[in-house]
């Protein structure tokens, strides 16, 4: 058998983990011949609830959970791992503002980049989902700088996800016609979602969806305000979507992507389409199965220009509230 592949995940006891971590023990993200061992994080307050997720776990029997631990020290908690899903980060409560809010999550961020620099295996790679995860993963790779920064991800699959779904529901067809979905910039409700460079059954969205108004209006919109669509539906925010998320985004890394098709994922920008190089910024992405590459050669129409420079202005002022979270 195959030694194990160590995965951490932060934030382990909360609502994403608990629907994402029994598809990693089965063997839904590396395989059926792949065993896991476990890392589960929490904060101090959180580990008796997080004891419970230890112990359903346990109760699965999954053949492929080689080992399963859980900590609330991060140095632990890191050691010799191979993957590190953060997906714990501070929630925004009522009267606070994004600068306040940064501020408290960059602390808990930088602490996990020391950490993983410090601790992790030689071949660590990172997926940041906890929000705001683009400037959340800015932070923790500026304070792990031994780390190569193709090493670091933030998740804009569950938007991709978002958007497949609306294009298939308004062209009356099925969400896996819809390839080439491009999310740019930020995971917030500045994101683009690309209908332009997406297609329906093989062909261009303007092809299949002749409403070039809603394709602009509500599409754009609906996208970008899900997440607060379904918190105020649920009462909570998105869990099995992020989760499921996180998995096809680890999956997209690690295996060849299909040919002619791509995925979004956010990454260290290298100043491809004009975004300023070192932000966490969204992009057209494909995969070999070892190495990511950004899709180059799109053309970018004015109207999809526009978007895209309001989401990455986003990023810059986060990366400016932030500043003095960032080692140089």
């Amino acid at each position: 058998m195959k030694p194990p592949i160590h995965i951490a995940v932060t934030g382990a006891a909360g609502q994403i983990a608990y629907s994402l971590l029994p598809r990693i023990a089965a063997g839904n993200l590396f395989g059926p011949d792949q065993p896991i061992s476990l890392r589960l994080i929490e904060i101090t307050s959180a580990l008796k609830p997080l004891e419970g997720v230890l112990m359903e776990l346990q109760d699965c029997a999954f053949p492929l959970l080689d080992s399963i631990a859980m900590t609330d020290n991060l140095d632990e908690g890191f050691r010799d791992v191979n993957w590190a899903v953060l997906l714990g980060s501070s929630p925004r409560k009522a009267g606070m503002e994004r600068k306040d809010l940064l501020g408290i999550n960059g602390k808990i961020f930088i602490g996990q980049g020391l950490a993983i620099q410090k601790n992790a295996a030689s071949d660590i790679r990172v997926l940041v989902v906890g929000n705001p995860c683009n400037t959340n993963c800015l932070i923790a790779m500026s304070n792990a700088k031994d780390i190569p920064k193709d090493r670091w991800f933030s998740m804009t699959r569950l938007d991709e996800n978002r958007a497949k779904s609306q294009l298939a529901a308004k062209a009356g067809t099925h969400c896996r016609d819809v390839t080439n979905m491009t999310i740019w910039g930020n995971h917030s409700a500045t994101l683009y979602p690309d209908f332009q460079h997406a297609k329906i059954g093989g062909r261009p969205t303007s092809e299949v969806i002749s409403d070039s108004e809603w394709l602009k209006g509500d599409f754009v919109k609906t996208v970008q305000q899900r997440g607060a669509a379904v918190i105020q539906a649920r009462g909570l925010s998105s869990a099995k979507s992020a989760a499921h998320g996180a998995l096809e985004t680890i999956r997209s890394l690690i295996e060849p992507t299909a040919v002619g098709d791509w995925y979004s994922v956010s990454l260290c920008s290298d100043g491809s389409y004009g975004v300023e190089q070192g932000l966490i910024s969204s992009f057209p992405i494909r995969s070999n199965g070892s190495k990511m590459e950004i899709v180059q050669g799109l053309e970018i129409d004015p109207f999809s220009q526009s978007k895209i420079d309001m989401t990455v202005n986003e990023l810059k002022e986060e990366r400016s509230l932030v500043a003095e979270l960032l080692k140089s």
